[in-house]
């Protein structure tokens, strides 16, 4: 069985399985918290990213695999972000609901809008339905018109788009005005609405964001992305996240490929070759991926969705310089540590959220809540059987 026919069956037989059994037949959605154990709470709250993920998650299974069971899912998930996560009176996404659907915390995060707009925007592709493509448009005038200034977009605003605290999306000590992640997941939605639609405003501001990432973001000096920034762009920390900077290398890829501008592919280039070799040569230790690196000092637990970033950024960088085996190795190398050591065994069971560098899980860690989803391991098999199925 080769890497595509393998990432199919995981998909098929693992993940699909276990998010399915999360709808909520009475409330709509899916259910929001499962902890270590496997129980699952039913009236824990929803998150709205988890729910945009969940959306976009069976959207691409249901083009992937051509099986309209899957459609059913995503209409369902299309329905909740519909009726319950979108703010009607005053536009843009919630951060999160309660378990009937009323809102919870009702912060404005430009990274939920992104993850809106992503979702909406392959549902649209899988569906046809014009009424998911006009949300996703009108949450990208949310974006340009609330959550962006002269110098990027703005992180967490309160429910009338007031400037609140960025607590949802700081880590590591300091409280950033701004964030390379959040920046990231606009460029990473904004390409799948270029994608699907041709929005001539998407264009541009993927090439503003190619140039931001190339002046403001990325240290030529350290061959990394800076993670954490002020109100003007001056970075916070000293911090190498090696998940993000895989997971940037190739989606930056996808952008440039889908914006179809050579002088985007020759700038940007060389920024994703570099972050790649970095990443390979500083954190792929023990057949997986180090977390990240604070002044100096790596974390060595080995996150799951940086695990699955890292098979398809690596793949990637092989395919566009196959001489380069041994990204090929890597890719290959940490699927095997996934499948022996992330993947909870346990009847019902997914990916644990992490495991140290010998592969032992952390059991205390829940099995899904807000952040925890099918976005990032769904892709890695769907980006993988498109790839190596050739």
């Amino acid at each position: 069985m080769n890497i595509a026919e393998e990432m199919r069956e995981h998909l098929e037989k693992k993940l699909l399985p276990f998010w399915k059994n999360l709808k909520d037949e009475e409330y709509g959605g899916f259910y929001g918290f499962m902890d270590a154990e496997g129980k699952t709470d039913r009236q824990a709250v929803k998150g709205c990213i988890l729910n945009s993920r969940i959306l976009w998650f069976f959207s691409n299974a249901w083009m992937v695999l051509r099986d309209r069971e899957w459609k059913e899912y995503a209409d369902h998930a299309y329905r909740f972000l519909k009726e319950h996560c979108l703010d009607r009176q005053r536009g843009g996404v919630y951060w999160s609901v309660t378990f009937d659907g009323k809102p919870e915390d009702t912060t404005k995060h430009t990274y939920n809008q992104a993850f809106a707009v992503y979702a909406l925007s392959s549902y649209y592709a899988a569906s046809g339905d014009g009424e998911a493509l006009e949300l996703a448009r009108e949450l990208q005038q949310v974006i340009e018109t609330r959550c962006f200034d002269q110098y990027g977009y703005r992180e967490a605003l309160d429910i009338d788009f007031q400037p609140a605290d960025n607590d949802k999306l700081s880590e590591n000590g300091v409280m950033a005005d701004r964030t390379m992640n959040t920046l990231l997941h606009v460029f990473e939605a904004y390409t799948e609405l270029l994608r699907v639609s041709g929005s001539g405003t998407a264009a541009e501001k993927l090439r503003w964001m190619m140039d931001l990432i190339a002046e403001k973001i990325y240290n030529p000096g350290l061959c990394r992305q800076e993670v954490f920034f002020d109100r003007d762009m001056k970075s916070l920390i000293d911090l190498h996240s090696y998940g993000h900077d895989i997971e940037t290398a190739w989606l930056v890829d996808r952008g440039v490929e889908v914006l179809g501008d050579p002088a985007y592919e020759e700038k940007m280039a060389p920024i994703t070759a570099a972050l790649e070799q970095k990443v390979y040569e500083t954190a792929y230790r023990s057949h997986s991926l180090k977390n990240e690196c604070e002044r100096g000092v790596d974390d060595e637990w080995r996150v799951w969705w940086v695990q699955a970033e890292s098979v398809v950024g690596f793949y990637n960088a092989w395919q566009k310089a196959p001489e380069k085996e041994y990204f090929r190795e890597a890719a290959l190398d940490i699927w095997s540590f996934i499948k022996k050591y992330m993947v909870d065994e346990r009847e019902g069971g997914e990916w644990f959220w992490r495991t140290d560098e010998d592969g032992r899980p952390d059991r205390n860690k829940p099995i899904v809540e807000p952040w925890k989803c099918p976005y990032h391991n769904g892709r890695m098999c769907m980006e993988l059987m498109k790839r190596a199925g050739k």
